[in-house]
């Protein structure tokens, strides 16, 4: 098998590289926030960023220490990539090409060695390779690719390691858990599976140890980091988020992501929010994890297999995960955090689904006189063509979702070289006109100055993508609050107001600014 899967390897390079000839721009926040950060660092600038997209640690000015909230691996990767390669969009996609090359080759692996044949191999292979949904983002400069290989190498090894009571499989799946960490926050729950097999049913204190001092060995360096910058190992945000009322709450300015607050919203409202996630979950699952029609056939063959002790910390894993981003963390969870993170599960998904495909051909031969062999290979392959068309449909939502993008160049000439900024997704606007900014805080339209004078902030730039407090000014062209001046409204003459830009001016005469921020509009950076 070992000519196989370089074969699967090179392939998925060969795939990748494609797709990189096909991707011009990030596209999306968390793409343009990991790719911006890793340009900033190869070029000297450390790990920091032009802007605040969250006020969850309100730094005192930008810019300010990145990754305080998201994790930093993505970026570093792409930072030395393009430290090699230079610093564009196509060289800090290297490393996450590579990534799917090992995850593609890990599904392999694991199709052959849970299926046993080369079929299941190259199925398994196949099917990770186009992941219906996670097509689009494979090579982005996201975390899909890279969690995906690091989160199902853990979850692989500590299998081994529950297999054959061995510790040094525990070791290396604690130091996969760390690198898992380093690339999402909710990769901590690696860690802790790994920790529960070591200790369930018998403990196995060699074993867990170990596994703890690989993870913290690969920590170390970003708990240090942490403490120097928020004076905390862990940032607290990403906990707290279980608290959050509505996804739009993220962007609260101040912040309060208290228990009292959550409470003071009621069951009725708790429990909605909890039956939302739940139904949107169940659909990622369906759709997403197992594209729509293999759940079913997967989830019996899990069944079957559930015994199979490289598989234990697969389903434990894949449990806390759906049931942590519905109850727990239910906004970020619904709202891409279980997208993210379930890349993981996509090659034991994919290798459930056949097989389990493959068992229910075996009994429905023995009742309609079907060839086993030739069934196999017909819905083998349906299977793989269904996966392939999600893949195109989703090719296609991402490249139209990029199409509705504002014109970036044209708002620009509306604006000063030095301005600095307050509009929706900070990231994007950096990546398109290398200018600071502030997120739109979900906050009443009043503390807007209090944000202006802190970030130096001179002009405000909103479309249809607004909290609430924005929503008359950009909906019904409501008169401005007394500082800030109207600049411009970008109207493409189409009916109603989803394409429309508004540019307000921050009056100085009318913010505090703080003594920094003179000349107004000179851009630190």
């Amino acid at each position: 098998m070992r000519r196989d899967f370089v074969w699967m390897f090179g392939l998925a390079v060969l795939v990748g590289c494609l797709l990189i000839v096909l991707l011009d721009e990030p596209g999306y926040t968390d793409a343009y926030y990991y790719f911006n950060a890793g340009q900033r660092l190869a070029q000297g600038d450390g790990l920091t960023d032009p802007y605040v997209w969250i006020y969850l640690n309100r730094p005192d000015k930008i810019p300010a220490p990145s990754h305080t909230y998201w994790m930093p691996l993505a970026s570093i990767l792409s930072a030395g990539s393009m430290a090699i390669f230079g610093a564009n969009f196509s060289a800090a996609q290297i490393p996450s090409v590579l990534a799917l090359a090992g995850l593609v080759v890990l599904g392999g692996w694991l199709g052959y060695t849970l299926g046993g044949t080369r079929r299941y191999s190259w199925m398994t292979a196949l099917i990770v390779l186009f992941g219906g949904f996670f097509f689009p983002f494979w090579v982005n400069t996201d975390t899909f690719a890279l969690y995906g290989l690091v989160g199902a190498g853990a979850l692989i090894m500590m299998g081994l390691g529950y297999q054959k009571h061995d510790w040094r499989w525990f070791a290396l799946s604690g130091a996969l858990s760390g690198f898992a960490h380093l690339t999402r926050a909710d990769g901590l729950l690696l860690l802790l599976v790994a920790l529960l097999l070591t200790l369930w049913p018998r403990p196995n204190w060699k074993a867990a140890i170990s596994t703890l001092v690989a993870y913290l060995v690969v920590m170390l360096a970003w708990f240090i980091r942490n403490l120097d910058v928020i004076n905390s190992p862990i940032p607290s945000g990403g906990v707290k988020t279980a608290f959050l009322r509505g996804y739009n709450e993220l962007f609260a300015y101040p912040v309060d992501w208290s228990f009292a607050n959550f409470a003071d919203w009621g069951m009725a409202n708790i429990l909605e929010s909890r039956w939302n996630a739940l139904l949107s979950n169940f659909g990622t699952w369906l759709a997403v994890e197992t594209w729509i029609l293999i759940g079913p056939f997967a989830l019996a063959a899990l069944w079957k297999h559930r015994k199979n002790p490289l598989l234990t910390g697969f389903w434990v894993y894949a449990l806390g995960l759906h049931l942590a981003m519905t109850f727990i963390f239910a906004f970020p969870g619904y709202r891409g955090g279980l997208f993210h993170s379930s890349s993981a599960l996509v090659p034991f998904w994919a290798i459930l689904g056949i097989m389990g495909l493959d068992d229910a051909i075996n009994w429905a031969a023995q009742r309609r006189r079907w060839h086993p062999p030739q069934a196999r290979m017909v819905f083998g392959t349906a299977a793989l063509v269904l996966v392939i068309i999600l893949s195109g449909f989703a090719w296609s939502a991402q490249a139209q979702n990029r199409e509705e993008a504002p014109n970036y160049d044209e708002i620009n000439t509306y604006l000063p070289a030095d301005a600095v900024l307050m509009v929706n997704d900070p990231p994007a606007w950096y990546f398109h006109t290398r200018l600071m900014s502030v997120n739109l805080p979900d906050a009443p339209l009043d503390r807007l100055p209090e944000i202006a004078s802190r970030y130096c902030v001179t002009h405000l730039v909103i479309d249809k993508n607004v909290t609430d407090a924005f929503v008359p000014l950009i909906d019904k062209g409501a008169p401005p609050p007394p500082f800030l001046e109207p600049i411009a409204h970008l109207d493409s003459n189409t009916e109603g107001t989803g394409d429309d830009v508004r540019i307000y001016r921050f009056i100085e005469e009318a913010i505090p600014y703080a003594s920094r921020c003179y000349p107004i509009g000179n851009s630190p950076d």
